[in-house]
């Protein structure tokens, strides 16, 4: 199975290319993951955010204006739960700052865990979000995504910060050719963009029409695999599980 997964990512970052080993696939792989759980807040619960706090904190600035459909409880629940995963996310890194690759095993593990509870919440109602729901849903995964986005920030890899676009996409327009830039790495920049986009698709698809536990499992599902492919690349201490300089 390493073989295979080696492979795979050869083929996204051939050796020798990219100091940053398999890390860019796997941080593509929770830029989904992005994706689905900002469809499931941002449709089931409140019209809210978990991952995309520059949108919480408008939200919440609507909210307190008076804006009828924005919770300024729920965004600001949302954002201390970030925050929360955040501080544990810097613990993380810290802990792990000489091995990216324990690193990112770790968080995306403990972030499994984190989803595997909105899992069993939303399937003890049957999919059904009742006030009790939404906040747990609120909490937990704001938790992760704070926590993936603390991660991603200390691998290092550029254009993947997995959870926000602006600059990704700031970048790819600014550094372009036709602005006179380099246009360096516009390939990781557009599959960015793309893996958001496809967690948000499938994430409302599946959401507006009553999948709310299948969405997150499949967030838990695309977790478990970075974790588990991550501990299985990493195992030999490769180059790229050193912290760039």
């Amino acid at each position: 199975m390493r073989r295979l997964l080696s492979d795979a990512i050869h083929t996204l970052a051939p050796p020798g290319q990219d100091r940053h080993g398999p890390l860019p696939p796997l941080l593509l792989t929770l830029t989904v993951v992005t994706g689905l759980v900002d469809a499931v807040s941002y449709l089931t619960l409140g019209h809210v955010f978990v991952a995309n706090m520059t949108g919480n904190v408008v939200f919440l600035g609507f909210a307190l204006a008076g804006a009828a459909s924005l919770s300024a409880v729920a965004s600001l629940v949302s954002l201390a739960a970030f925050l929360a995963g955040a501080l544990a996310g810097g613990r993380i890194g810290t802990r792990f700052a000489t091995h990216r690759g324990k690193l990112l095993k770790t968080a995306t593990a403990v972030q499994a865990v984190l989803v595997a509870v909105t899992v069993a919440t939303a399937a003890v109602t049957d999919g059904r979000v009742t006030t009790g729901v939404q906040y747990t849903l609120i909490v937990f995964l704001g938790l992760g995504m704070g926590l993936q986005n603390a991660v991603a920030r200390r691998l290092g890899v550029p254009d993947l910060t997995t959870t926000v676009l602006t600059l990704t996409l700031t970048g790819l327009a600014a550094d372009s050719t036709p602005a006179g830039g380099a246009a360096p790495r516009p390939g990781r920049r557009i599959l960015s963009v793309l893996a958001m986009f496809l967690g948000a698709l499938v994430g409302a698809q599946l959401v507006l029409h009553g999948h709310l536990v299948l969405t997150l499992s499949l967030a838990l599902l695309l977790l478990g695999l970075t974790s588990v492919a991550t501990h299985r690349l990493s195992a030999d201490d490769p180059d790229w599980t050193r912290p760039p300089s």
